[in-house]
């Protein structure tokens, strides 16, 4: 594990070399960063950290990105995960799987407490309708190490999250 500042993530490069696989979940959220860093942590962090893993001979990017992610969107979460997407599939990877899923449902060390509100009616719709609106962390994770086990045909894979829950399963 190395510890990288990602304002200064050029001077980590070494970081980055020599791995076949890159995982990125890296991402904060408006209310804690701002519009601006929001777009700077989601979009620009994760588009150089991509770039430095490619370069330093990294063959399979797992990107999670979210349901809904559309550059095109009105919505500047929506159209910062989309645009970093794009980023991502145009630095040329041999393979690169984009996991797209809803709400995560984990337990967070800050308070949120609006989305821990939706956690729980979340959780509670997710006993009836299971991958429709939801999705626990570990089985994103799960579904993350799935696909780097067993690769998807193509260059680019993007998961939606009932094919996450499915992968996650395995």
């Amino acid at each position: 594990q190395a510890v990288v500042d990602f304002e200064r993530l050029g001077e980590h490069a070494a970081a980055f070399q020599g791995h076949d696989v890159g995982f990125c979940c890296l991402g904060t959220t408006r209310a804690k960063a701002g519009a601006d860093g929001f777009v700077r942590v989601d979009r620009d962090y994760v588009a150089q950290a991509a770039e430095l893993a490619r370069a330093g001979g990294c063959k399979h990017f797992v990107l999670q990105s979210s349901r809904g992610a559309n550059a095109q969107s009105r919505f500047l979460y929506l159209r910062v995960k989309g645009e970093v997407e794009n980023l991502v599939q145009a630095v040329g990877f041999d393979h690169c799987t984009i996991l797209r899923p809803a709400v995560l449902l984990c337990k967070r060390q800050e308070s949120r407490p609006m989305e821990w509100i939706s956690q729980q009616f979340l959780g509670v719709v997710a006993r009836v309708f299971p991958t429709a609106y939801s999705v626990p962390v570990e089985t994103v994770a799960r579904a993350m190490v799935a696909c780097v086990l067993q690769p998807g045909e193509g260059k680019v894979e993007v998961l939606e999250n009932g094919a996450i829950h499915e992968l996650g399963k395995a």
